[in-house]
C-alpha cells in the first residue's frame, strides 16, 4: 500500500470571481471543469506545478473557511510576485514564525485561507 497526494477540495460561491483570483491572481492553470447538466453546480481542477486544488460550487463538498499550506522554494520570489500585481482584495505579508518559516498568507473571496511557506535553515 502507497499514499500517492492529496488534492483539497475549497467551496466556491462565484466561478468568475474564483477564476480571477486563482487564475489570473495566483496564476493556477485549469485542467478540467465538470457541470452535471448547464445549471448544475461547477467542479474544477486547478494545478500549478505539483499542486492539485479542487473548487467546489456543489453544497455540502466542504465548508468555506479552510486553510491550505503549500510548502514552497522561493517564498520572497512569490510574495514580491502577488504584491507586485496589486489585487484590489488582497494584500498579502510575509511573516516570519516562531517554528522557523517564511510565511505568505492569503485569503480567497470566498474566506478560504492559503498559506505558502518556506521553512527556514536551523
Amino acid at each position: 500500500m502507497m499514499l500517492k497526494e492529496i488534492v483539497p477540495v475549497l467551496r466556491i460561491f462565484d466561478v468568475n470571481k474564483a477564476k480571477e483570483f486563482y487564475l489570473d491572481y495566483l496564476e493556477f492553470k485549469l485542467d478540467w471543469e465538470h457541470r452535471f447538466d448547464p445549471k448544475s453546480p461547477l467542479y474544477m481542477q486547478l494545478s500549478k506545478h505539483d499542486i492539485k486544488i479542487h473548487l467546489s460550487e456543489h453544497y455540502g463538498d466542504c465548508s468555506p473557511g479552510a486553510a491550505l499550506r503549500i510548502k514552497v522554494i522561493g517564498i520572497e520570489e512569490i510574495y514580491k510576485n502577488l504584491i507586485g500585481k496589486q489585487h484590489n482584495y488582497s494584500k498579502p505579508g510575509l511573516e516570519s514564525t516562531p517554528w522557523k518559516s517564511e510565511e505568505c498568507c492569503l485569503i480567497d473571496p470566498f474566506g478560504n485561507r492559503i498559506i505558502y511557506f518556506e521553512e527556514q535553515d536551523p
